[in-house]
């Protein structure tokens, strides 16, 4: 009997110590995998990672030591691992564009269902067709033309930080509670300090009236305007809206010939700055009516695609980038700018016509000129 226990335990033993790298080589091929790969796993909160793809493209991840390879498979059995194994952060997909349409959603799928972070390599010429056929909720990094600096930098993004977390089982459900009171009272206190900030007059908000010294005690009801700094002109002399939009549109235009000049006398990278080139390349295109599809996004950045994807997701991420599905092509996906951002580029930009340094019906010099009497 004794023996018996004894060898049923050795038999459950490995079993539990091997569970970091967890086989399935039971599976046949319809279920999805070989055997993993098995080495020594140098850390303990190492996150492990799938690569789907040629092993010949398998980054190089010795220098990462937060990460290690558990597997290595094809696309076509990719998605029954990743349902399997139940110990992924991150699955790598490389060469995406050449992955058929139901497996690749047979995999982001799976993804979604087990909670992976997505690296996804492509080419520039397929990144819309490859960016609208993965779901947006997927945490999902694009690489395009990566090089190897690129790439540990997508895995050292993509790893999951593991914290040890202790579990108080005394905590009832009323302590529950009040935990999740106080964090909404937390919440209510910082809308209520965002209104307080606007009225107070920040960037963007509209200026409330200033009370007078006298004693207005005896009025006890009163109807008071808010105080207005600007004269409201005829509605005759006002401009068509979609003529301010145009004439604006080609100024934003100019500005972003400029940057691009500068290159030409200058390194390319001693300027970058990605960001504000988007955001200006979005807001002309808003201007003019016109839809901006992921890679002409990535174009207009000036910098190499994957560091525009990066801040992309960046963007999106801190809300002034929004992607908007093509209602006309499922394949493709537009970036857009959100209404905030976009607020606050149409006050930038009223903020320099108004003081001068932006004319938008001739250029800056013409306005200079007629100043100068013509000279």
């Amino acid at each position: 009997m004794e023996r018996g226990a004894m060898s049923m335990m050795d038999h459950e033993a490995p079993t539990r110590l091997d569970v970091v790298t967890f086989s399935l080589h039971d599976l046949d091929d319809a279920g999805a995998c070989a055997p993993p790969i098995r080495g020594p796993v140098r850390d303990g909160t190492a996150s492990p990672f799938l690569f789907v793809g040629p092993p010949t493209a398998l980054p190089d991840t010795a220098p990462l030591a937060e990460v290690r390879l558990s597997h290595l498979l094809p696309p076509s059995r990719a998605a029954g691992y990743i349902r399997h194994s139940g110990l992924l952060d991150i699955v790598w997909l490389a060469a995406a564009d050449t992955v058929d349409g139901a497996t690749l959603a047979d995999i982001c799928a799976a993804l979604g269902e087990q909670g992976c972070q997505l690296i996804c390599e492509t080419s520039l010429a397929a990144l819309d067709r490859v960016v609208a056929a993965i779901p947006a909720p997927l945490n999902t990094q694009f690489l395009v033309d990566a090089d190897p600096t690129d790439k540990l930098v997508a895995l050292a993004a993509a790893r999951r930080t593991r914290h040890r977390v202790i579990h108080d089982i005394a905590r009832d459900d009323a302590m529950e509670r009040i935990g999740r009171l106080q964090d909404e009272v937390a919440r209510i206190s910082r809308l209520l300090g965002d209104l307080a900030g606007r009225r107070n007059g920040f960037a963007g908000a509209p200026m409330g009236f200033a009370p007078r010294g006298e004693d207005l005690d005896d009025c006890p009801v009163q109807l008071r305007s808010p105080t207005r700094d600007y004269a409201a002109i005829p509605r005759s002399f006002v401009p068509e809206d979609r003529v301010l939009d145009r004439q604006r549109a080609k100024a934003v235009r100019r500005m972003l010939r400029q940057r691009r000049m500068r290159e030409q006398y200058f390194p390319v990278d001693l300027f970058a700055d990605p960001a504000w080139d988007m955001l200006l390349d979005l807001y002309a295109a808003r201007l003019e009516r016109q839809s901006v599809s992921v890679s002409s996004l990535c174009i207009a950045a000036a910098v190499p695609a994957t560091t525009a994807l990066r801040w992309i997701k960046t963007m999106t991420d801190a809300g002034l980038f929004v992607r908007d599905a093509d209602p006309h092509d499922g394949r493709r996906i537009f970036i857009v700018l959100a209404e905030g951002a976009y607020d606050a580029l149409a006050r930038y930009f009223e903020a320099l016509e108004g003081s001068g340094a932006l004319a938008s019906d001739g250029g800056l010099w013409q306005g200079r000129a007629s100043l100068n009497g013509g000279d």
